[in-house]
């Protein structure tokens, strides 16, 4: 069964063609099934996403074509989690069950999960989020429903992961003027195969005092050029992301004890 309060999606019952008949695809975690609690410690200003959980099952397989030719893979069943506030801290925690029970004898597959800003409003009226802060991490073979791009890092046991980031302000005025707060790290979402972690532990630093911006072009027909500006007046052409280097050269050293 699954735990009160902990799924805010419903666990519903989902139809797989199995053989050509439909059979009840239940997800029902045993009592004694083994659980990955996977934290997340929450820096001022930001909040923590839900957690898009994905479950799979070689016994309920999905039908699948590809340039008209059909083949199975492993089922899937997706949950969203809702971490809980652990007491009165910025750390925000959920378990997520290795095994999901039922009939397709469902097996954790990858979670997605990280940061967000909630409150945009404190960058200008219209902000609206974009990306960054993300985390997804593997505990099997399949690829995750959301594939980066930017490389897997294999761990061996549980998982403890400590970045740095910087909010990052876009600013469009091709096709309307749209602005988006970002939260601008190495990478926009760290991707890592942890088949065996039982604790999966996520500290994102945000350097809120150091806000890098990309003014976009205003005319498509002139030869100018996207602009990155750094906290310490710095402005040089953008033709992608800012350089994570630099800021990081910006930020002021960690105490020592």
């Amino acid at each position: 069964m699954k735990t009160p309060g902990l799924f805010t999606a419903s666990a519903a019952f989902l139809l797989f063609s199995l053989g050509g008949c439909a059979q009840e695809a239940v997800f029902s975690p045993p009592p004694n099934s083994e659980q990955v609690t996977v934290s997340v410690k929450v820096p001022k200003d930001l909040a923590a996403d839900t957690m898009h959980v994905m479950y799979r099952s070689a016994k309920c397989p999905s039908k699948e074509s590809a340039d008209g030719v059909p083949y199975e893979i492993d089922g899937f069943y997706p949950i969203d989690v809702a971490p809980r506030q652990v007491g009165q801290s910025d750390l925000y925690e959920a378990k997520l069950a290795r095994d999901g029970g039922g009939a397709c004898q469902w097996k954790l597959s990858n979670v997605t999960f990280g940061v967000h800003y909630e409150n945009t409003a404190q960058f200008g009226g219209g902000v609206k989020y974009g990306r960054g802060g993300g985390v997804i991490v593997i505990f099997d073979n399949n690829h995750p429903q959301e594939q980066t791009g930017e490389g897997i890092e294999i761990v061996e046991g549980d998982l403890s992961i400590r970045k740095e980031y910087y909010p990052w302000i876009i600013e469009n005025f091709l096709s309307g003027h749209r602005v988006k707060i970002n939260i601008f790290g190495i990478k926009d979402t760290e991707t890592y195969l942890a088949k065996k972690a039982k604790q999966i532990h996520f500290e994102p630093i945000l350097h809120d005092n150091l806000i890098v911006k990309t003014l976009g072009v205003r005319d498509r027909n002139s030869n100018e050029q996207a602009k990155n500006s750094y906290p310490d007046g710095t402005i040089s052409d953008s033709n992608s992301r800012p350089r994570f280097q630099k800021l990081q050269e910006l930020t002021p050293p960690k105490p020592t004890d």
